[in-house]
């Protein structure tokens, strides 16, 4: 059999079109473009305002400044999730604090979140692993108890939807990524959306600089002086990523479907096999981001596959194991054991709507040899 690749784009000649009419249009920046993928972004996630940016990291950043958190303040969040969510609150100047997660899902232990707050408690940023939702609405009970910002990294969560919330409806902000391997992608893109105007025109200036007025509005008709109002960043997204975007949307609940055929066939032979699999929680439209399964040799199992032609990856090693938070900030072995038994056990298997059905059947019956060869007398 051919490899299978771990990851395959949905990219079109429709959208391909789309880009080659922006490179022959006056404005490559964010302009008009932007701005029409904005709009349908809101409108899909039932959200006021949408902000493109250029990464979910972007997002969270501008997110965390917007809510004027920063230094001395502190950040409850997972350990299990990309090193982005925890960096942001960094790069905010304020303190990530980890709480363990759930063993099925990967998802913060939200009964564990109260014990985590202090007075220097600002915010929760809850991370919607793998494409299926936290517990929303118990957050947000908390967070209104003790007077906290919620900010969702939804980077894996574009369509997801539990206890029927979707993302973005139970919090200040949502930050989502448009990564090359994300369900719709730009190669590198994000966005954060909000149903407050005010913070959405704080987060608009803060993605350029800080200034009132962006390229295409002051060379649009008479030139307009601008002013740089605060303190901002470069953060902005291009209308050749909005391009790619636009026809994706549109198609977004129809690759949900392809995607979730496929993990369900995941699902069914893998329970044949006795092979351990991360969970959706109930009530839960999952995105179908990821379809990681957990094993105890691990890097056997890395390579095992990779020898078989099939593309892996590991989402992900816990935060805090990384060397900069081991020594810069003193964490060690232990201290989340749960997030380490789940980073030492993982493995994403492929899946995307161009991933056939022999293949996900090849991918199970490989994984199921592996058992029989390591596991079994």
């Amino acid at each position: 059999m051919e490899k299978i690749e771990f990851f395959r784009h949905n990219i079109d000649e429709e959208d391909i079109g789309r880009v080659s009419d922006v490179l022959h249009s006056i404005f490559l920046t964010n302009a008009g473009v932007s701005k029409s993928f904005e709009e349908k972004f809101g409108k899909y996630l039932g959200a006021k305002h949408a902000i493109a940016v250029n990464s979910c990291t972007a997002a969270l950043h501008l997110a965390l400044l917007a809510l004027d958190i920063g230094e001395g303040d502190e950040v409850i969040t997972t350990p299990m999730s990309f090193v982005a969510t925890a960096n942001s609150i960094l790069h905010a100047g304020a303190t990530p604090v980890f709480v363990d997660i759930e063993a099925d899902t990967g998802n913060i232990d939200v009964s564990l979140i109260e014990a985590a707050i202090t007075t220097k408690t600002k915010a929760i940023i809850p991370v919607h692993l793998y494409g299926s939702m936290c517990d929303m609405k118990k957050i947000k009970e908390i967070a209104d108890k003790y007077g906290l910002k919620i900010i969702e990294d939804c980077a894996h969560c574009i369509e997801g939807e539990r206890d029927g919330v979707r993302p973005g409806q139970l919090s200040d902000a949502a930050c989502f990524s448009f990564y090359a391997t994300k369900n719709i992608t730009s190669g590198e893109g994000g966005a954060v959306s909000c149903n407050d105007t005010v913070l959405a025109e704080r987060l608009y200036k803060l993605r350029l600089h800080g200034i009132n007025k962006d390229a295409a509005s002051r060379y649009t008709g008479a030139y307009k002086h601008w002013d740089m109002e605060l303190l901002g960043w470069k953060y902005n997204i291009s209308d050749i990523q909005s391009a790619l975007l636009i026809g994706q949307l549109q198609k977004i609940e129809e690759r949900l479907a392809a995607r979730e055929k496929i993990a369900k066939l995941y699902e069914d032979e893998l329970d044949r096999s006795g092979i351990r699999y991360v969970k959706v929680p109930g009530n839960t439209k999952s995105a179908r981001h990821l379809f990681v399964i957990k094993v105890d040799k691990r890097d056997d199992t890395l390579v095992y596959l990779q020898k078989n032609g099939i593309g892996v990856a590991v989402n992900y090693l816990p935060i805090h194991l990384n060397g900069f938070y081991r020594q810069e900030l003193g964490y060690k072995e232990g201290m989340y054991p749960i997030a380490e038994k789940f980073g030492s056990e993982c493995v994403s298997l492929p899946l995307y709507p161009k991933l056939e059905i022999e293949s996900v059947r090849y991918i199970c019956a490989t994984m199921g040899k592996f058992v029989k060869e390591h596991y079994c007398d």
